[in-house]
């Protein structure tokens, strides 16, 4: 090349979007050259790194701007659709020589490099072959053009959704600035919150939510969460790190979720709401019921019914009665609601339940397996109502022995709806006019005595219950009372008679049993304190309970059969235990087969064990969340057992919420030992919570 020559380069790959342009000096080497650019600086260049030659005229460097300017002028992109109509027709190639001629009737040095400028930007009309280029097919820039406008609609859609994130977070930052974090909402406890649920008149759209979605499973999953991008895209943008819990501080800033937001329940996936479908069923049930299978209920309206609950449950699911017979015996009546009444199997709201299994009771409320307008309505043991039940008659002999048991879908029309307390005043007081509870928690009493010669394992570890309402958190510690041991001890005969029906006529049931434990010795049980010490070392002994289809001995109950039916409502299990009972009663075939039964077993034992880690995932975070907003709070607590005593890590009891806690000790401590603590630091999100001894004096 003369000196003189303009030439364009690049200095490396990461160059190939700028146009730089310099006039050839003097070669260097056997290959380079040296170049000077508009500034006057020097550049050594090897051949590769020249993309165009401006042959036919030499340059000075200080003219190089202005043949840059003159350029610019002719850049015209869409000039090159016209020249591509005319070369498609006959698929011919060209040179920028060639395109420089057919745009501007111009083969001059200026004009040819526009044309290769033109060529070398374009990527809709034209590919490049060799030194030339060739015109694309007509479906191909069709295919291409649909392309570029997906992608300016996406990219323009991306720079609304920023827009409205930003206003969104500026919206909320002014109001609530200065203010606590707000505590779970939404329409129906544990229901997820609607992004569109701050005062602000900004509202999302559909375009947003695979966004706002990326952003939720991020927060859920951090690195195992599929599809992140755009969430890192999302945060990289505000400016925020690029880690699962700076998408959840977002979620919260933007009011889509709460500080308190239940991530438990959302990676687990419970459903929370309702179809439309099943709530338009419901609908239909209410206005008009479906006929009722069963025709021939016995009539036990006549009979006094108590059902005995907490104050705020809502699904009344059980009641009791007692009958005295004319030969002076007593029968026992235990009253379980009959959802089957509303409900068939295989039907839709049979499906949902399924799906469901059961319902989570968390702090925040509850989310019930049927829609709670049937739940609370129509299922449940109404006082005062006229309500469909399955009851179990039972006559126990004096040591609490059953004697004799009828199974009966029946009609009942419950007198009293007691709570606990209610029933433990009654009961103390001895009111002369309730004979039949009195007679009950004789019974109840018997029954206990009897399962205990049976080889019943009695455990009683305090059980607290957390509630949270509007954002308080109350922590009460559940009693071990005689009306919660009277309902207990009915509820388990209940379930025994259901056993003994179903390993009679060998029917398809779940039945639930427990292996024998493997206890500790009497003498090293004796040597622990009395209470929870001992229970929790019994406790640790205990292997889960199981379910088959066949029935198996229940070790902790000391029955040899027993299946639970006292909770249709709120267990699968126990609905599923209604539908074969009551099938056979009728003396029809029963809707679930062996195998049926067995794969529905299966699948609501692991949905119930999942739930059951969401409650306990979920208590246990609010229990923190507790202990942490009382960080002054001076607990009385108990040594229970060592967790890794080698690590001086043993797990405590706070004896005034029923709580158990870890913590590590830095003194020689026994179990069973007393000891005041309080919180030095707790992080429910993160699940840590640790405790310092304070002094007996100080406390």
């Amino acid at each position: 090349m003369e000196k003189g020559t303009l030439i364009e380069f690049r200095q490396s790959d990461a160059d190939k979007s700028r146009r730089r342009l310099a006039v050839i000096d003097r070669p260097e080497g056997k290959k380079n050259w040296i170049a000077i650019d508009e500034r006057g600086h020097a550049h050594t260049l090897h051949p590769r790194q020249l993309t165009y030659t401006v042959s036919g005229q030499t340059f000075q460097p200080s003219e190089i701007s202005e043949f840059w300017q003159k350029v610019q002028s002719y850049l015209d992109p869409s000039s090159l659709e016209v020249a591509w109509e005319l070369l498609i027709e006959d698929g011919e190639s060209v040179d920028p020589a060639g395109m420089a001629m057919l745009l501007f009737s111009d083969q001059s040095p200026m004009f040819c490099y526009v044309a290769y400028c033109l060529l070398s930007e374009d990527k809709l009309f034209f590919k490049q072959k060799g030194d030339r280029y060739e015109p694309r097919p007509a479906s191909q820039v069709n295919e291409l053009r649909h392309q570029a406008q997906v992608e300016a609609q996406r990219q323009q859609e991306w720079q609304n959704f920023l827009s409205r994130l930003k206003q969104r977070l500026q919206a909320e930052s002014g109001a609530k600035s200065g203010a606590e974090p707000e505590s779970e909402s939404g329409a129906e406890p544990g229901a997820e919150s609607g992004i569109d649920s701050g005062a602000e008149p900004i509202e999302w759209q559909s375009s947003d939510r695979p966004r706002l979605e990326a952003l939720e499973r991020f927060a859920l999953l951090g690195e195992e969460a599929t599809h992140r991008t755009p969430a890192l895209e999302t945060l990289a943008a505000l400016g925020r790190p690029e880690t699962a819990d700076a998408a959840f501080q977002l979620l919260v800033a933007l009011k889509i979720w709460s500080h308190h937001e239940n991530l438990f329940l959302r990676r687990s996936q419970h459903p929370t709401q309702f179809p439309q479908r099943i709530q338009e069923m419901v609908a239909r049930c209410l206005t008009s019921p479906p006929p009722d299978p069963d025709l021939n209920r016995l009539d036990l309206t006549h009979l006094k019914v108590y059902t005995i609950d907490d104050e705020s449950t809502r699904e009344i699911d059980d009641g009791l009665s007692i009958e005295f017979l004319d030969n002076g015996q007593q029968r026992l009546w235990i009253h379980i609601a009959d959802p089957s009444r509303w409900v068939l199997p295989g039907d839709d709201l049979d499906l949902e339940a399924r799906r469901r299994c059961t319902t989570l009771y968390l702090p925040t409320g509850m989310i019930p397996m049927f829609p709670s307008e049937l739940a609370t309505g129509p299922m449940s043991l109404t006082q005062g109502k006229v309500c469909s039940a399955l009851s179990f008659g039972v006559i126990l002999d004096e040591q609490g022995q059953v004697q004799d048991y009828q199974i009966q879908a029946t009609s009942v029309k419950p007198t009293y709806r007691l709570t606990y307390e209610d029933v433990d005043e009654l009961l103390e007081l001895e009111v002369e006019g309730e004979p039949e509870l009195t007679a009950i928690a004789t019974w109840a009493k018997r029954r206990t005595t009897w399962r205990q010669s049976q080889g019943a394992i009695s455990i009683h570890m305090p059980e607290s219950s957390i509630k949270v309402q509007d954002d308080e958190i109350i922590i009460s510690v559940l009693d071990d009372s005689q009306s919660r041991s009277l309902v207990a001890e009915m509820m388990i005969l209940a379930g025994e008679v259901a056993g003994r029906y179903g390993e009679a006529h060998q029917l398809a049931l779940p039945f639930r049993g427990q292996p024998q434990p493997e206890l500790p010795s009497e003498e090293e049980l004796l040597q622990l304190p009395a209470g929870p010490v001992r229970d929790c070392a019994i406790r640790r002994c205990m292997p889960r309970s199981e379910v088959s289809i066949t029935p198996f001995r229940h070790a902790s109950l000391g029955l040899d059969t027993y299946t639970q039916v006292t909770s249709p409502i709120r267990r699968y299990a126990d609905l599923l235990a209604h539908f074969q009972i009551k099938a056979h009663l009728r003396g029809e075939s029963l809707p679930f087969s062996i195998e049926a039964t067995k794969d529905l077993i299966q699948a609501v034992s692991n949905t119930a064990y999942e739930a059951t880690l969401v409650e306990r995932q979920t208590n246990r975070y609010w229990a923190l969340e507790y202990l942490r907003r009382h960080p002054e709070e001076i607990w009385q607590s108990l040594m229970l057992r060592w967790l890794r005593e080698h690590e001086g890590l043993g797990l405590l009891l706070l004896e005034d919420l029923g709580l158990e806690m870890a913590m590590h000790f830095n003194r020689p401590i026994e179990v069973g030992d007393r000891l005041a603590v309080k919180v030095t630091y707790a992080d429910p999100r993160q699940d840590i919570i640790r405790f310092a001894e304070i002094s007996q004096s100080v406390a």
